[in-house]
């Protein structure tokens, strides 16, 4: 393998080699409790992919950056017979998404090197990275032919070419936008007069061509995965995408196959819920997916299912298994799957036999995923991360024996900081059911003193707190500053059962509650709570949570709330997936019995008892929930002459993602728990 290196990989190995694996990170002792600098100072890593020859991995490296000002992502490289990691290309601009090339001669990756995101490759036995794509609008995804000859990848183009718009405008260009369909936006997108399609281009070609001319964005915007698959070799082309009239109030994706070049796509799914992720089975027997059985619930369980392409026979291979199927990957001899299954805070990877549906599990402890199998099917490769840890490659056999890391590009940074596990505990919660929670406690924990509590309160409202380095809610961060942390997974959370994950809908504001309530007595009740001293906080639907406490308890001394839903009437309006809360709530706001649901579970209903200082925070291209949500409470706040702030990011979306805003967002929420939790009776 070293002859593989060209002089400029060594250099960059030579350069990188400090950091090179966990057995190089000198140990120092752990003393210091972690900065905002220190937290966002740490790499991510993401997205391994394997070579054909088994013998190196790819995989994206990110680091946050505040000059300039963006998240820096390079690809890097790793010897698995040797556990050395050197960055691949060296090259300007953001790079993700490495993929190899069926012969393993060719690493590409997306790029914004020569401005914006196209596809580059990098011969791996030594030369210069070469764009291959020329995409107007830039590329999104790719993916190589199975032979090797061709790149297919995913851009924006305008749809249709000649638009209303243009013609009113004339010669007077201007940033107005017209349209007539809902889902204009989605996300932090706009997408008016855009669709996203799959193009085909031939190697040594600068053209491509666009094999999915349609009025569907293919593959979907929403609720899918790796959405585009190929056969073993290359004769037919697996797609998701939505073709009901309007997409803004439907799950309905549906799998297509088709030729290559897209001709005759035909639909191998009718189910009228979420069908997605097509994967070929490597002997191209099968083609697994992702399925949903409830039309317009997002979180419906998530079952494999496998179409013999031969007989057109379905078969429901996780059926009769009360868990949902967040990803999965094929074993090389295509007589198992692996898959990776939220279950009980952790993220679990099973093994399932082909076509009998028997399963294993393989990994477990913290957050398990990205699987990736080498071609002989003897190693895994995933990504292994828990709330003291951020994400490492490790390696396991398919059995899950042998677990170990194989990177420590954050082993030297980690070692200068006092990280602790989390703590589970459990109670009886609403329903007679058992919850269950995570506790962190400060770096220097003492118990026989008494600390302040900062209580997390999840997103979703179908989500749930895992043993994971959270980018945004990390509970290392709040404990740094002396607080103890805790999160519960009530009533509507992942990973517990189907019927549990449902029990939230239609009831946002009192099984969530009571446990979230319950949850505060049983930890209260521990010598070195301080109950007088309780902060909740919480993002999305934990945001409406928050909102809902303001106006249901005086229990906590302080309030945060980040971009959370205020008057879910006017989100129904205003949301990009209009078919999540016409889910939630029974129907649109067109049907008078939703309207009674969401006026029972209206925090607006209960703002003549909000009295707690609260921090709003919100951004303006949050298209999920939308800034006019935050915005409301925030008035509601200064007319009731409560104590509060309002943080607003111009430039962000549901998610605060840009490291300058990072830095002020955690500056912001930390400064405000000191503030108001710290001191005092």
């Amino acid at each position: 393998m070293r002859s593989l290196r060209a002089p400029w990989i060594l250099a960059a190995l030579a350069a990188f080699a400090p950091a090179a694996g966990p057995a190089a990170a000198q140990q120092v002792p752990a003393t210091q409790p972690m900065t905002i600098d220190a937290f966002l100072g740490l790499k991510a890593l993401s997205d391994p992919q394997i070579s054909p020859d088994g013998r190196l991995v790819a995989f994206t490296v990110t680091s946050p950056s505040l000059e300039p000002d963006r998240n820096v992502s390079r690809i890097h490289l790793l010897e698995l017979s040797s556990g050395d990691t050197w960055e691949a290309s060296g090259g300007a601009g953001v790079e993700r998404s490495p993929r190899w090339s069926p012969d393993g001669k060719t690493l590409s990756f997306i790029s914004t090197r020569g401005g914006s995101p196209q596809v580059w490759s990098l011969p791996i036995r030594g030369g210069e990275p070469a764009q291959l794509t020329h995409a107007v609008n830039g590329v999104t995804d790719f993916s190589w032919s199975p032979n090797g000859r061709a790149v297919y990848y995913v851009a924006d183009v305008k749809w249709p070419v000649n638009q209303e718009l243009d013609r009113r405008m004339g010669e007077y260009p201007s940033d107005a936008r017209l349209f007539t369909d809902l889902l204009y936006r989605h996300w932090d997108r706009w997408r008016t007069g855009l669709r996203q399609h799959v193009f085909r281009q031939e190697l040594g070609d600068t053209l491509a061509t666009d094999i999915t001319q349609m009025d569907r964005d293919v593959p979907t915007l929403a609720l899918g995965g790796r959405d585009l698959a190929f056969s073993q070799f290359g004769t037919e082309l697996a797609v998701t995408y939505n073709a009901d009239p309007d997409v803004a109030t439907s799950t309905n994706n549906n799998i297509y196959v088709m030729g290559p070049d897209g001709s005759s796509p035909q639909p191998i799914t009718t189910n009228r819920a979420n069908d997605h992720s097509p994967l070929y089975s490597p002997d191209s027997r099968y083609i697994a997916y992702l399925a949903t059985e409830v039309p317009g619930a997002e979180s419906d369980r998530q079952q494999i299912m496998l179409y013999e392409r031969a007989t057109g026979q379905r078969i429901a291979l996780s059926q009769n298994w009360d868990r949902s199927v967040s990803a999965m990957t094929w074993m090389p001899d295509s007589r198992s799957l692996f898959a990776e299954v939220p279950e009980n805070g952790e993220r679990v990877i099973y093994r399932i036999e082909v076509p009998g549906g028997r399963r294993a599990r393989v990994i477990a402890g913290g957050s398990n995923t990205s699987v990736r199998v080498t071609p002989r099917g003897s190693q895994l490769v995933f990504l292994r991360q828990s709330a003291s840890r951020p994400a490492e490659l490790y390696t396991a056999g398919p059995d899950g024996s042998g677990l170990r890391p194989l990177t420590g590009i954050n082993e030297r940074a980690l070692a200068k900081l006092a990280l602790s596990p989390l703590e589970p505990f459990r109670f009886v919660g609403a329903l007679g059911d058992s919850v269950s929670g995570w506790l962190l406690k400060p770096p220097g924990f003492d118990s026989t003193r008494t600390y302040p509590l900062v209580y997390l309160i999840h997103g979703g409202p179908q989500g749930a707190w895992f043993d994971e380095w959270h980018p945004r809610w990390n509970y290392a961060l709040f404990a740094s500053r002396g607080y103890l942390v805790a999160a519960v997974n009530f009533h509507g959370s992942i990973g517990y059962g189907q019927k549990f994950t449902n029990s939230v809908s239609q009831h946002w504001g009192d099984y969530p509650y009571e446990d979230l309530m319950k949850g505060l007595d049983e930890l209260v009740q521990r010598p070195y709570v301080d109950r007088r001293r309780v902060g909740a906080a919480g993002g999305s639907y934990g945001g409406y949570m928050v909102y809902w406490i303001a106006g249901q308890t005086n229990r906590f001394r302080t309030l945060v709330a980040h971009a959370g839903v205020f008057n879910p009437l006017s989100m129904m309006g205003t949301t990009d997936e209009l078919w999540f809360p016409a889910y939630e709530f029974g129907g649109t706001q067109l049907a008078s019995g939703a309207r009674a649901v969401v006026e029972k579970w209206s925090p607006t209903n209960y703002i003549q008892n909000w009295s707690t200082p609260m921090l709003v925070i919100h951004g303006q291209r949050d298209y999920r929930v939308d800034v006019s949500e935050g915005l409301q409470a925030f008035t509601t706040l200064r007319l009731r002459g409560v104590p509060s702030k309002f943080l607003y990011f111009p430039d962000e979306g549901h998610w605060i993602l840009g490291p300058r805003n990072r830095r002020l967002w955690w500056d912001t929420v930390l400064d405000w728990f000191d503030t108001t939790l710290k001191g005092g009776s």
